[in-house]
């Protein structure tokens, strides 16, 4: 089974322009990102895509691989499945976000096993989530919530306080959904091929669109919250982390 990274990189961000290029404790944040997904070990090959040109040469001159689209693409999953569709001789390909620096080997393993105890090959992708508690966070649009049936396959996701807590009184534990994904070839060329409906198009998240059509999702539950960044601020927390 051969097993491959993509890391989605654009440019352009609108709550925090040109992220990736900024620097963190000496290098940038993409080159951050694609250096500690080297480093795991744990794929025989990891790629850049992106539709930038300074991003591009960022990973090439610094001795990486990188893939330029070329289309436009309004999320990564596109992205990637268009740069892996004459790969033939992928099957499982691991998509790591290129705002996440902190790239933790254990989820990604996690991720990797899910698969490899998957013989018949029943499920389509597989993804993290981290439970949280807080409920501002719990409540922001911003964090993506997933709940899932008693096999942890995904039921929904939702920018929405997913399940709404009418009783009170029931303990619910609430789960963030961290964006790394590991598909299988064949369902993300089907993500690729097939249009956006309604239910994606109006939450703006991209996992629904496999739910919509059908695909099996395996959440696994990592208890690494990490660093993903979105802002300025999150910049600074990511480099006192890093010190």
């Amino acid at each position: 089974m051969k097993i491959i990274s993509m890391i989605p990189a654009r440019y352009s961000a609108s709550r925090f322009p040109a992220k990736l290029m900024q620097d963190l404790a000496g290098k940038t944040v993409i080159l951050r990102t694609y250096e500690a997904t080297v480093n795991t070990g744990l794929f025989e090959d990891v790629f850049v895509v992106t539709d930038s040109d300074i991003i591009f040469n960022e990973i090439v001159n610094n001795g990486g691989k990188a893939i330029m689209s070329l289309k436009e693409h309004e999320c990564g999953s596109d992205r990637i499945a268009e740069a892996v569709e004459f790969m033939d001789d992928v099957d499982i390909v691991v998509n790591v976000q290129g705002d996440e620096p902190f790239t933790e080997v254990a989820s990604l393993q996690k991720l990797i096993e899910v698969f490899r105890n998957d013989p018949n090959k029943d499920i389509d992708l597989a993804s993290l989530m981290v439970h949280i508690s807080d409920w501002d966070e719990i409540s922001n649009p911003n964090t993506v919530k997933v709940i899932t049936d008693r096999n942890n396959f995904a039921l929904y996701f939702s920018r929405s306080p997913i399940p709404f807590p009418r009783d009170k009184s029931v303990a619910i534990k609430y789960f963030k959904h961290k964006g790394v994904y590991a598909f299988r070839r064949e369902a993300l060329l089907d993500f690729y091929r097939l249009p956006m409906l309604e239910l994606e198009a109006s939450e703006k998240i991209e996992c629904i669109r496999y739910l919509e059509y059908s695909k099996k999702i395996k959440m696994v539950e990592t208890h690494v919250q990490g660093v993903e960044i979105d802002t300025p601020e999150d910049l600074e927390r990511a480099k006192k982390l890093w010190k």
